[in-house]
């Protein structure tokens, strides 16, 4: 196992160095001069050709591109992620540490919203399959899968808004300091996102379900006089659970850097806000950060994903 931890730190190398490279020459190959796109045409202000020299050589951006990249990637190894362009005295890293946890939060509520909704559901349509229950959950899954998870927020916002008069706070609230106000503003994007997710599971847990039901050792289990919960639980749905473990690992992933539409709908300052505020202000010290940190977010989950391959199927083996 530890050899083949190595192994899989060594292959996402060359991932996340592709990823550094990528995002710091897309965010100096906007069309015009970086700075000036920064600014913007039309504000009340402009640097003239002096200033904007100036600035540029105060951030060091007059530099080659090579020594402005092993500049970064420098002072990343240190971890410092550097500052807003707009806000020189607020830190990324300290942005990180403040929302990321808000972020993962959100996340996770939302896939165990998930495994919770589609995991019964898709077990219930697979072993009743072509009944009623099998098409009312069909039509479920469907229908979640096709509303837009960032349109069921806004929804949801309305709804409480129209019927209870009530709405999540906006402001910052970690889960170990205020806990009623964090579960407040978190539980809303969470079912939002976690609903369309679990309709994705069902559906892949049915789909596995249906194939490993008619194994060879499924029938020779149900021809022992096991009950039949033994038969599914124990011998069909550990089999089947693989490729949903893979999309779960790919989910966690989006989420983390993805959620930006569900956050923005509920006003959640997450990461995902972040950078969607980032995107606009063109402040791209933060978006390259940011898309870094979820190039390497991504990277661990796979490999997490890979060791629960193991877990739930003795069969792979890694040595």
């Amino acid at each position: 196992m530890r050899r083949y931890l190595i192994r899989r730190l060594l292959l996402a190398i060359p991932t996340v160095f592709g990823v550094t490279v990528l995002i710091f020459l897309a965010m100096r190959v906007i069309p015009g001069d970086p700075l000036r796109s920064i600014i913007g045409e039309g504000q009340i202000y402009i640097l003239s050709d002096e200033e904007l020299a100036a600035v540029k050589a105060s951030l060091g951006y007059d530099k080659p591109l090579i020594i402005q990249y092993l500049a970064w990637m420098g002072d990343v190894a240190k971890g410092d992620l550097g500052y807003s362009f707009w806000q020189k005295d607020k830190s990324i890293a300290d942005m990180v540490v403040r929302r990321g946890p808000i972020t993962l939060q959100i996340s996770l509520m939302a896939l165990i919203i998930a495994w919770v909704i589609g995991l019964p559901s898709g077990i219930t349509a697979a072993v009743w399959r072509n009944t009623s229950i099998d098409y009312g959950v069909r039509v479920l899954v469907t229908l979640l899968m096709a509303i837009p998870n960032f349109w069921l927020g806004l929804a949801m916002i309305l709804a409480t808004i129209l019927i209870w008069n009530w709405r999540p706070p906006v402001e910052l609230a970690t889960l170990w300091e205020s806990p009623w106000s964090n579960l407040q503003m978190t539980v809303g994007p969470a079912i939002a996102m976690g609903l369309g997710f679990g309709a994705i599971i069902a559906r892949m847990v049915r789909s596995g379900m249906l194939e490993v039901l008619t194994e060879d050792y499924v029938r020779t289990a149900r021809a022992k006089g096991l009950e039949s919960s033994t038969v599914v639980i124990r011998h069909a749905l550990r089999n089947a659970l693989l490729p949903t473990i893979t999309l779960t690992g790919l989910y966690l992933g989006a989420t983390l850097g993805g959620a930006v539409a569900v956050e923005r709908a509920f006003s959640v300052p997450g990461l995902g806000f972040s950078l969607i505020y980032a995107v606009q202000a063109r402040d791209w010290t933060v978006i390259q950060s940011l898309v870094l940190l979820f190039a390497v977010a991504y990277v661990i989950i796979n490999l997490i994903v890979d060791i629960v391959y193991g877990v739930i199927d003795p069969r792979i083996r890694y040595e």
